[in-house]
């Protein structure tokens, strides 16, 4: 998938991906790649910076854990994250319904 299709939607994707679970960086990488089908598969390079900011703005929070043996940052919604992700999925629902109006196969309505 073209990076450019991505823009503006990152922070949901990433929201979405840590909706009702805690997860460690490589860990929401997996999960992208798995729930898009192997569409999306997003370098680390994007998905930290995103993370940390994310982070900064109280979107989510993160705290050390020893995974599998080893330390890793882990990261979890805030509640401001939770309304947050809402609000980026009633905002997608919208821009589909939108787009699919225009893209959507189906005949244009007749003029009035």
């Amino acid at each position: 998938m073209k990076s450019d299709a991505l823009r503006g939607h990152l922070d949901a994707l990433l929201l979405a991906t840590l909706d009702g679970r805690e997860l460690h960086g490589y860990a929401i990488i997996e999960a992208l790649q798995l729930r898009s089908g192997g569409a999306l598969d997003l370098p680390t390079g994007t998905v930290y910076p995103a993370l940390r900011r994310l982070e900064r703005g109280g979107f989510v929070r993160s705290e050390w854990s020893t995974v599998s043996g080893r330390q890793r940052r882990t990261y979890k919604l805030t509640p401001s994250g939770e309304r947050e992700l809402a609000n980026q999925r009633t905002a997608w629902r919208e821009f589909t319904v939108a787009i699919e109006g225009v893209l959507g196969s189906g005949p244009w309505p007749a003029k009035a």
